[in-house]
């Protein structure tokens, strides 16, 4: 076992994508994903890491330039929060559809208007359909270990997708947590040098990315598909290899706690659900029959393990720190349709927009949810 040191989240995530060994890492600095490539940047400078590292204009570029360089066949990174990864969202969408598995941590953060430098999950709902596998890490440590396993998973030939690990801004990214470092000899096992599927080669000419005339374009949008599903047991597999490796382990689809009895359960994502632990554990004294679901894996969604997890629970409540304006919760609404016809009665409750604070008192008053609402500044629920 590695002895534990006390890390930053950022710093925690930029040594695990050190290990890695990425030839090519470009980003553009932006608030609260400075950190990751700051600590890679001063690796790259003093030698302690063999990289391209580029510096360059926008986030567009960023993005952009991590596609070309994985199209000629090397391992890339990229980070970005909030407004970047919109202003990367045509290069976004054409990566996952070029299937070049590039990895990219988001530190996420609230969108414009009015600005917010604060964590919800806005940014990475937003793009949840681009073709992306989305990871979301509760802690400083999962953030750590994510990391390898995301490069394992977009780069096994049967998925050949790109991957986006997901970490609460500020809350994960600017905290200190106790961290257990892979070591270099641990990361070599789980991470095989990376051999691309195809690649540009000037000796022997490709096309990548080209136009697509109606009579392919669905075959060619069902592939990403398709890879997103076949993703499941190479992430299962790797996170089992992980497990061996390390001594950590983690279920690949979500964590539940307490659920087996509960008669009413709340479904959150990302460092909400360690804050949700200690309310059910607070709920259960007081005679509340409480538990949580939290979701790890948001694409592919878990719709099976959802099902199986809340099969005997009477009412749900889903925490969504984001929201499709005008309609609802958007992981409530991947909730309800994964129960389907259930009698179960699922709540939507939205809450920590724009880095409000997801406290004891929050998440006591989103089991207590009857309708959906929103929370306030009071922390009481408000009803729509």
């Amino acid at each position: 076992m590695t002895p534990a040191r006390i890390m930053e989240g950022s710093e925690a995530i930029a040594e695990a994508v050190a290990l890695a060994r990425p030839q090519v890492i470009a980003a553009y600095p932006i608030t609260p994903q400075t950190h990751i490539v700051e600590s890679l940047a001063r690796r790259v400078a003093e030698g302690e890491l063999e990289s391209q590292f580029l510096t360059v204009e926008s986030e567009h570029s960023g993005a952009s330039a991590v596609l070309g360089a994985s199209a000629t066949g090397v391992r890339t990174f990229t980070a970005t929060s909030s407004q970047g990864l919109l202003y990367m969202a045509e290069v976004v969408f054409n990566i996952a559809g070029m299937r070049l598995p590039i990895v990219m941590t988001v530190a996420n953060r609230a969108l414009s208007g009015p600005l917010s430098i604060w964590n919800d999950h806005q940014d990475s709902m937003t793009l949840r359909d681009a073709g992306w596998l989305q990871l979301f890490a509760q802690t400083a440590q999962e953030a750590h270990d994510l990391q390898l396993v995301a490069y394992r998973v977009a780069e096994d030939p049967s998925v050949s997708l790109p991957v986006m690990l997901c970490v609460d801004g500020f809350v994960l990214t600017h905290a200190f947590e106790a961290v257990e470092p892979i070591t270099r000899d641990q990361a070599d096992l789980l991470l095989p040098p990376f051999a691309p599927w195809y690649a540009l080669d000037p000796s022997e000419p490709v096309s990548m990315g080209t136009y697509a005339e109606p009579a392919v374009y669905t075959e060619a949008r069902y592939a990403v598909h398709r890879a997103m599903l076949d993703s499941r047991p190479v992430l299962a597999r790797a996170l089992d290899d992980l497990a061996a490796t390390t001594g950590r382990r983690y279920d690949p689809w979500l964590d539940t706690y307490r659920v087996e009895d509960a008669d009413v359960v709340l479904v959150a994502m990302g460092t909400a659900a360690q804050t949700a632990r200690l309310v059910v554990d607070e709920l259960r004294g007081g005679g509340d029959a409480a538990g949580l679901v939290a979701i790890r894996t948001f694409r592919p969604f878990p719709a099976q393990e959802i099902r199986d997890a809340l099969q005997t629970v009477r009412r749900v409540v889903v925490l969504d720190r984001a929201v499709s304006l005008g309609a609802d919760g958007i992981v409530a609404g991947e909730v309800r349709a994964a129960l389907g016809d259930r009698s179960t009665s699922v709540v939507c409750v939205i809450g920590g927009l724009g880095g409000r604070d997801v406290a004891r008192e929050t998440l006591r008053r989103a089991f207590e949810a009857t309708e959906d609402g929103w929370i306030d500044l009071k922390k009481e629920l408000v009803i729509r």
